[in-house]
């Protein structure tokens, strides 16, 4: 089983640090927080980001540093889920309204925005950041973003409905098992009271071509993200394997699945008790407990995604970056840098991130805090164990994993091409982006 120096370093950092978690999905929702200061001299600071899971809790931070930093506003937007942020990011830029602080997701992101990223290096953040964390926005020894946190995803399930169909979790690691188990689910699922084995959301094509091919792409760029945003072409050595997992949550889950959002998954199926599985990561825990706190600390447990000769495996990785527009003034560049080393460095920082957030972070510096909910510290047995696959789909050309494969799953999904065409057209997607 391959394993790269990065996350064996991301496994040895966890051993380290006892921490929290929250992720990376994209939600239909966004915001604006307006801070008030009364210094006529006050640096304003507009933040663009896409997290919607930590909106809330994200403006709540903030409050808190302007409480601390009375000569400092913030304003916050937040755009993500069924809202494209890429996109409202493009058209923020073009419109002349550019944000001082904003998301990129990797190097792709990177080579899009250089000429608006600010160096990083002389930040505390970016001192404490963890081995490998900065590998993929580092350009020409500057440092260009700052590590979210660190986040890992499988198929999230319902405890008490494995227990009540007799399935035991520990003895699904290979996607036979789970097939199996997944029948057993449907076989029962009046007596158990769901709905479906699955809710698999089709209508997300970030779940499918980012989170879903990230688990058979690893492999194959060795789970370097710099190797895929390198590489001139992509195999699909393990195409058969992706394509029975997508069939197997297509055919198995709630109806239509074209039509099935994140929000649906996560919050009218999943949380109420009506499925028993779906594909998600950590970054639901805050949207799972405010629908009900005793389900989501008790009753939800995580599984690998089965992948031939990584059994028990999950991919953990770092989703995205806060990066600063070095084309803001020079008194707003200092306090984007200052804020941003506030909230992963502070102690009241630390705190919010771990506590709050609920992230696991990506930075030394947090051995004393303690995981903050069940779904992470099973993402922190797997990295501890040293159990995880890498996350490459950050690596791939611009718009490829949901404008390409996305939509060709989509198309396969409906019916309306072979999966072959998915890989051919994908593969061509990725070739002629690479010339």
């Amino acid at each position: 089983m391959k394993r790269n120096k990065f996350y064996s370093g991301i496994a040895t950092a966890l051993l380290a640090s006892t921490v929290a978690l929250t992720g990376c999905s994209f939600g239909s929702d966004s915001g604006d927080s307006e801070a008030s200061s009364s210094s006529e001299d006050a640096v304003t600071v507009d933040v663009f980001q896409f997290k919607v899971e930590f909106k809330d809790q994200f403006e709540e931070l903030v409050s808190l540093y302007e409480e601390e930093n009375p000569d400092v506003n913030i304003n916050v937007k937040t755009v993500g889920g069924g809202n494209d942020y890429g996109a409202s990011l493009k058209t923020s830029f073009s419109s002349g309204e550019e944000p001082d602080i904003f998301n990129v997701g990797g190097p792709t992101d990177v080579d899009e925005y250089e000429k608006y990223l600010a160096d990083l290096s002389d930040t505390a953040a970016a001192d404490a950041a963890l081995e490998g964390t900065l590998t993929g926005v580092s350009r020409n020894d500057q440092v260009l973003g700052l590590p979210f946190n660190q986040e890992g995803y499988g198929l999230l399930y319902n405890k008490k409905v494995f227990e009540e169909a007799g399935i035991n979790p520990d003895e699904i690691t290979t996607f036979e098992a789970l097939e199996e188990a997944v029948q057993t689910l449907d076989s029962k699922k009046d007596e158990l009271g769901i709905d479906a084995p699955f809710a698999f959301p089709a209508k997300e094509k970030w779940v499918m071509g980012n989170h879903l091919a990230n688990a058979y792409l690893a492999d194959e760029f060795n789970h370097d993200v710099m190797e895929a945003y390198e590489a001139d072409t992509v195999e699909f050595a393990m195409g058969d394997q992706m394509k029975r997992m997508t069939d197997l949550q297509n055919e198995y889950s709630v109806q239509p699945t074209l039509s099935l959002d994140y929000s649906q998954q996560v919050e009218e199926n999943f949380s109420l008790g009506k499925v028993a599985l779906i594909q998600q990561g950590n970054w639901v825990y805050n949207t799972i407990e405010s629908m009900d706190p005793e389900f989501a600390a008790n009753n939800v447990g995580m599984l690998p995604i089965p992948v031939e000769g990584y059994e028990g495996s999950i991919p953990v990785g770092v989703p995205n970056y806060w990066v600063v527009n070095k084309e803001s003034k020079d008194e707003v560049v200092q306090a984007s840098k200052d804020f941003l080393d506030w909230m992963y460095t502070s102690d009241a920082g630390k705190k919010f991130v771990t506590e709050e957030f609920k992230f696991i972070p990506a930075y030394e510096g947090y051995e004393d805090l303690e995981i903050a909910d069940p779904i992470s510290q099973e993402i922190y047995d797997y990295a501890k164990e040293g159990n995880t696959l890498g996350w490459v789909f950050l690596g791939a050309p611009t718009g490829w994993t949901e404008d390409a494969l996305g939509v060709a799953m989509q198309e396969y999904i409906a019916g309306d091409i072979t999966w072959e065409e998915v890989e051919e057209r994908a593969t061509k997607a990725w070739e002629d982006a690479r010339q």
